[in-house]
């Protein structure tokens, strides 16, 4: 077995697959280094094989959990780089080793499965938009805050908006107007991401008609899919650029 880890900026995705056919045996979200050990070594510690790894985190605190991985699990991770070119699609950046690599992953991985145009929408801690055309060029694309930063940055810098995160849900059972701050809150910022999806896809339809995929992925993708009805749910795409990119025996 192998491990798979996207490793954000607050959170790191894992998730644990056999090598032979790419079955999921389990996975989950954790936010810290040492949780990932505990969950990990719960499930599979003693047969993983190998790890493969993306990451958005600085380069010492990648190293450091490389290192953590080998001392409990006796594993090398492979760390997906950045590159100009691979499996068709050509990095849109000037500088393509500033692309953030889930946003790359993401793209290679959005090619791969629609064999064509394709709009990768993620929603995490910010909210991404990048476009690959049907010849594989990277054209670009959009950041924007997500659900967490938006929902933060209110609760830090407005003083009479106090909630917890259970009235949070509570508040999403509807989208109309909002009868109190937390509905106010909750149901104004998805509103604020399904609008940024729909002009994402209304900038994909100037370029390329109706010949292209959107894809959806990231934690907050559920918020955003009944807006974009054409959209493919797609959770763990860039597990599956980052397969591409570290491909393992």
């Amino acid at each position: 077995m192998i491990l798979e880890l996207d490793c954000g900026n607050s959170f790191i995705k894992w998730r644990v697959i056999h090598l032979a056919d790419a079955t999921i045996v389990d996975g989950g979200i954790v936010d810290s280094d040492n949780a990932l050990v505990t969950a990990v070594g719960v499930l599979a510690g003693s047969k993983l094989r190998a790890c493969r790894m993306v990451s958005v985190r600085s380069e010492e605190e990648t190293a450091a959990l490389c290192a953590l991985l080998s001392e409990n699990f006796g594993v090398t991770t492979q760390v997906a780089l950045p590159v100009q070119e691979m499996a068709g699609v050509q990095n849109g950046y000037a500088d393509f080793q500033r692309l953030g690599m889930d946003r790359w992953l993401g793209a290679l991985g959005g090619f791969h499965l629609a064999k064509g145009a394709c709009l990768v929408l993620d929603f995490g801690t910010a909210a991404k938009a990048d476009f690959v055309a049907a010849n594989g060029e990277h054209l670009g694309g959009y950041i924007c805050p997500g659900m967490p930063l938006m929902r933060s940055q209110l609760r830090t810098h407005t003083r009479r908006i106090r909630y917890d995160d259970a009235s949070a849900e509570r508040a999403m059972i509807s989208l109309a107007p909002g009868r109190s701050t937390v509905e106010a809150v909750e149901r104004g910022c998805v509103l604020m991401l399904q609008g940024f999806a729909k002009v994402q896809i209304q900038q994909a339809e100037s370029l390329w008609g109706d010949q292209f995929t959107v894809f959806l992925t990231g934690g907050d993708a559920p918020l955003v899919k009944g807006a974009v009805p054409q959209a493919r749910v797609v959770p763990d795409l860039v597990f599956v650029g980052l397969a591409m990119a570290c491909p393992l025996s």
